[in-house]
C-alpha cells in the first residue's frame, strides 16, 4: 500500500502554494487532481510540475475536457499508472483516451453515481474513494451494500482518501442530502474510519484527496501508515 500526497485544485486547496512546499520538502512523487482547472490554468499547472522536483505522478484524476496530449504528458513523462474518472453518466469519457489508455482508466464511486458492473467491465477497474464509501455506509445502507458486492468482483486499481467528520460536513443542496466526507482534514481521528475496512480494499496507489498543505498531508500519511502497518503485521502473524 503506497499513499501519495496530492496536488488538489478544489476550494481552499491553494494548489500553486503547494509547489513551494514540494520543493522545500523535496517531494518527488505526488498524485494530481486537475479536476477544477480550465485549460489555461492547467497549462500553468503543467509548467509548475515541469519546473518542480516531481519525478513521478502515479495517479491523475481526469477532467472531461482534457486532450489526449495531456494524458500523454503524465503517462510518458511522469510514469502515471492510473487515470481515474467519474462514470460516463456524469462526465463524457473520450474515445481518444480509450484508444490509448483504456486499461489505465478506473471508475470512481461518487456521490452522484454508484458503481455499476457493466461500466467497470469496460475499463481497468475501480477507483475506490474511501470517504465516499464510508459516507454511503452511514447514510445509504442499500447503496452501500450494492457497492460492496460490486467491489468484491473487480480489481481496485487506486484509492482516494479524505476525511470523515464526526458531524456532517455539508449539505448537498441539489439533492438535499447530508454529507460526512470532507476534503478538509482537521484531526487525524477523521481518518480512523479507514481501520474498519479490510486490507484488500486498499490498492498500491492511494492518493490523499485533501485541500490541506503538503506538510499536513505527509503527517496524515504517516498516521495512516502507522495503523495500516500494524494491521499488516497482525495478519501475517495470524497466517503464520
Amino acid at each position: 500500500m503506497n499513499i501519495y500526497p496530492a496536488i488538489t485544485t478544489g476550494k481552499n486547496s491553494n494548489w500553486r502554494d503547494k509547489f513551494r512546499e514540494i520543493e522545500y520538502l523535496k517531494i518527488e512523487e505526488v498524485a494530481v487532481f486537475p479536476t477544477l482547472l480550465e485549460k489555461p490554468d492547467r497549462k500553468n499547472l503543467y509548467q509548475l510540475i515541469k519546473e518542480s522536483s516531481i519525478k513521478k505522478i502515479p495517479i491523475v484524476h481526469l477532467r472531461e475536457d482534457m486532450d489526449i496530449e495531456e494524458l500523454d504528458f503524465f503517462a510518458k513523462k511522469y510514469d502515471t499508472q492510473i487515470f481515474n474518472t467519474h462514470s460516463s453518466k456524469e462526465f463524457a469519457i473520450s474515445e481518444k483516451w480509450l484508444r490509448e489508455y483504456r486499461e489505465l482508466i478506473s471508475i470512481e464511486n461518487t456521490h452522484n453515481t454508484p458503481l455499476e458492473d457493466e461500466e467497470i467491465k469496460k475499463y481497468g477497474g475501480i477507483c475506490l474513494d474511501m470517504s465516499h464509501l464510508e459516507n454511503s455506509r452511514i447514510l445509504e445502507t442499500e447503496r452501500y451494500n450494492k457497492e460492496v458486492e460490486i467491489i468484491s468482483k473487480f480489481k481496485i486499481r487506486c484509492n482516494h482518501i479524505s476525511a470523515i467528520k464526526k458531524d456532517f460536513s455539508s449539505i448537498d443542496s441539489e439533492k438535499r442530502k447530508l454529507r460526512y466526507d470532507s476534503h478538509d482534514l482537521e484531526d487525524h481521528a477523521e481518518l480512523d474510519y479507514l481501520k474498519s475496512y479490510p486490507v484488500n480494499y486498499f490498492s498500491d496507489f492511494c492518493a490523499m484527496e485533501l485541500s490541506n498543505n503538503m506538510t499536513e498531508q505527509m503527517e496524515a500519511i504517516a498516521y495512516i501508515d502507522s495503523f495500516m502497518k500494524n494491521r499488516d503485521s497482525f495478519i501475517k502473524t495470524m497466517i503464520e
